[in-house]
């Protein structure tokens, strides 16, 4: 069988297993194992176990469990609900004060926390009642969260930047620097958004009769700020080099164990199961996935498949921006149907090279195909997030979450096209702290 021929028959039997709802790490490793089966013989079965651990022996794996222990730590305890208190309590009286309160929260508690379904369940649960109750759209109130808390996978420290940098072999702190600026543009043009929204519409204002004294408004920061000095501090000790993603992740996450146990008093045993039971059915879940998709990604190189899709796309005489273009577009319509750090896995094998011979920027692409997958997470027909925001707000349909979605969607592709524009957006911060990659 040729490797165009093999190619289909894993994108089609793959699509048919992921369709019937197969666990995408099951996916992949059974279409692996079948591929080298069918193509080498059962003698493959052999080297099968050490591929699968190759995909996990890397000591920057570490950090991921790490990382979200930290993340489940914060996400369990009411840090949301007081950032999200303290922010309203400043920008009250701005029209669409209230939305803009909840992004910045879901930015503030997205580098808290590093995952997108936790900022919009932490955030949302008391953000959507407090926005319709003053007379917000069902659909703003529901998407500006939506779309917030997808930032989660951009701002650093994420899961996401720290897969990538695993799986294309470049440097985390590098990564994370490159999603800081990005982040912060794209939580601008949320709120530049929600201000011109909730300003064409007269919304915003008309209910506002409380006033907050100066002692009110800092009243909830002591809370608050510790944890965002944790993240601000694991971030320089990574770009100073003082230490590395692993050593940082395990520091962060046994001191915010710590704050939610001293500063909300959840030291009982309950409240700590639950953290480590979360923490670890999510690691668990990326593990397998990585180390199955050590075994997709080595199935697909033994049958050439890997090298023919990229000498295909390497040999089209096209711009180098209209194939960036066409990556994008694929990479979009896979995150139609697959989380992030899925995509990146199967991906980064094929595109990589691709890349690197169009002269485009690792880091940079890594800041553009998150973004890309961050548009996946709020668009049907998986839309983890449509799904998140539904489940803690059943009243509201996900027509009207998808609606509501849609215009921060417009931002990210603006986003986008900006970073194409002014790459130094996300190229600035990691060339000014460490230098220009090599």
């Amino acid at each position: 069988m040729s490797p165009s021929m093999a190619g289909l028959a894993v994108l089609v039997t793959m699509l048919v297993l992921l369709a019937s709802g197969t666990p995408i790490a099951f996916a992949l490793g059974f279409v692996a194992v079948a591929a080298l089966v069918l193509s080498e013989g059962w003698f493959a079965i052999g080297g099968l176990s050490e591929t699968f651990f190759a995909g996990l022996a890397n000591f920057g794996m570490v950090s991921v469990p790490m990382f979200i222990l930290m993340g489940a730590a914060v996400a369990s305890s009411p840090a949301g609900k007081d950032l999200y208190e303290a922010l309203d309590r400043w920008l009250y009286r701005v029209p669409g004060g209230m939305v803009m309160s909840n992004i910045g929260a879901c930015a503030l508690f997205a580098a808290l926390s590093g995952s997108s379904p936790a900022t919009c369940a932490a955030i949302g649960k008391m953000g959507i009642p407090e926005m319709t109750k003053r007379g917000y759209p069902n659909s703003l109130a529901a998407g500006s969260i939506a779309a917030g808390g997808t930032l989660g996978i951009l701002i650093p420290p994420s899961v996401t930047m720290i897969v990538y940098g695993i799986a294309t072999e470049t440097s985390i702190g590098r990564l994370f620097l490159a999603g800081l600026m990005p982040g912060l543009m794209l939580t601008a043009l949320f709120m530049a958004w929600a201000l011109f929204d909730c300003w064409r519409h007269g919304l915003g204002l008309s209910d506002v009769t409380r006033r907050y004294s100066l002692a009110e408004r800092l009243e909830k920061l002591p809370r608050v700020l510790p944890f965002l000095i944790i993240v601000a501090l694991i971030l320089f000790v990574l770009y100073g080099g003082v230490a590395t993603p692993s050593e940082a992740a395990g520091t962060g996450a046994l001191i915010c164990l710590l704050l939610v146990a001293v500063i909300y008093r959840m030291w009982k045993a309950g409240p700590m199961v639950a953290i480590f039971r979360d923490t670890i059915r999510e690691a668990v879940m990326i593990m397998l996935i990585l180390g199955a998709a050590e075994l997709f990604a080595f199935a697909l190189s033994s049958l050439f498949i890997t090298q023919t899709v990229a000498d295909g796309i390497a040999s089209l005489e096209v711009n180098r921006w209209v194939l960036l273009i066409v990556i994008n577009i694929f990479l979009l319509v896979a995150g139609f149907f697959l989380p992030p750090v899925a995509i990146i896995l199967m991906t980064a094998p094929i595109l990589m090279p691709i890349l690197d011979s169009a002269g485009f920027d690792p880091y940079w692409f890594a800041v553009m195909l998150t973004i890309n997958m961050e548009i996946g997470l709020i668009t049907p027909p998986v839309g983890l997030n449509l799904y998140v925001i539904n489940g803690i707000a059943p009243q509201i349909s996900l027509r009207d979450i998808l609606m509501g979605s849609l215009p921060f969607v417009g931002m990210m592709v603006l986003g986008m096209l900006l970073l194409a524009i002014f790459p130094q957006i996300a190229l600035f911060l990691p060339e000014l702290i460490m230098g220009a990659a090599q």
